[in-house]
C-alpha cells in the first residue's frame, strides 16, 4: 500500500503510477530502486496542474524538461488507453 502524492489516499501499488529517482539511472517511470513517488490512476490526480511541483518535492530533485515531456506523454497514453477500456 502506498500514498498518492496528489490526493493523499492510500492504494495498492497496482493502482499507482510509480516515479523513481534512481541514483545511477536518473528519473524513471514504473521501475527502478530509490526514492519513489506514487500517483494514483485517477484523472483528477495525474492531470493535476501542480503534479510536477509535487513530484519534485517528493523526489527531492528538480525534473528535467525531457522527463516532463516523457511523463506527459505517458500520462496521455495512459489516459487514452484507460478511456478505451484497456
Amino acid at each position: 500500500m502506498r500514498v498518492c502524492i496528489s490526493c493523499r489516499e492510500t492504494y495498492d501499488r497496482n493502482y499507482l503510477i510509480k516515479i523513481t529517482k534512481d541514483n545511477n539511472q536518473g528519473i524513471m517511470l514504473q521501475k527502478g530502486m530509490g526514492r519513489s513517488a506514487y500517483i494514483c490512476k485517477s484523472k483528477k490526480c495525474y492531470s493535476d496542474s501542480k503534479i510536477i511541483k509535487k513530484l519534485q518535492k517528493a523526489l527531492k530533485t528538480s525534473l528535467e524538461p525531457e522527463f516532463i515531456d516523457i511523463f506527459e506523454k505517458e500520462i496521455t497514453s495512459y489516459n487514452d488507453n484507460h478511456n478505451k477500456g484497456i
